[in-house]
């Protein structure tokens, strides 16, 4: 499984994106292009703020989902979108692009963070899940974009 700390598996991903056009269609789903990089940047977010975090989290969701963040399994088509991150509005392609681009480096570049506040749905996640985790979810989104 590849993660998102990795330099090549970084490098990947930006190129993936580079890849994109505002006028690419979902091969599955209802997100445009432009929804669909704002959207990815949603869980790296949460990763890079770190911020404290109260809730326990989702039990249902983290039972059913969890191991499937981290694990060589392609996640299936057509998933529900947690509401927080999901938008109708229209979003600007290269705009969000470019923030999306920006937070996938600010993400990469925390390799040696030591502490990681759990994830708001998942609970605790070790460095090493949340590197893949974060792969994972863009590699998925790529792909529906056909990258």
């Amino acid at each position: 499984m590849k993660s998102l700390f990795d330099s090549e598996v970084y490098g990947e991903i930006l190129n993936r994106i580079d890849q994109l056009k505002a006028t690419d269609r979902g091969q599955w789903g209802k997100m445009t292009v432009g929804q669909m990089v704002w959207h990815c940047q949603v869980p790296l977010k949460v990763a890079v703020a770190n911020k404290p975090n109260s809730k326990k989290g989702n039990l249902l969701v983290r039972w059913f989902f969890k191991k499937s963040l981290y694990n060589d399994t392609p996640w299936r088509k057509n998933l529900p979108t947690s509401p927080f991150a999901k938008t109708t509005e229209a979003k600007d392609f290269t705009t969000e692009r470019e923030k999306l681009r920006a937070l996938i480096t600010e993400f990469h570049q925390l390799n040696n963070r030591k502490t990681w506040n759990p994830h708001p749905l998942f609970g605790r996640l070790t460095h090493e899940q949340w590197g893949l985790m974060q792969y994972k979810h863009l590699d998925h989104h790529l792909r529906q974009f056909g990258v």
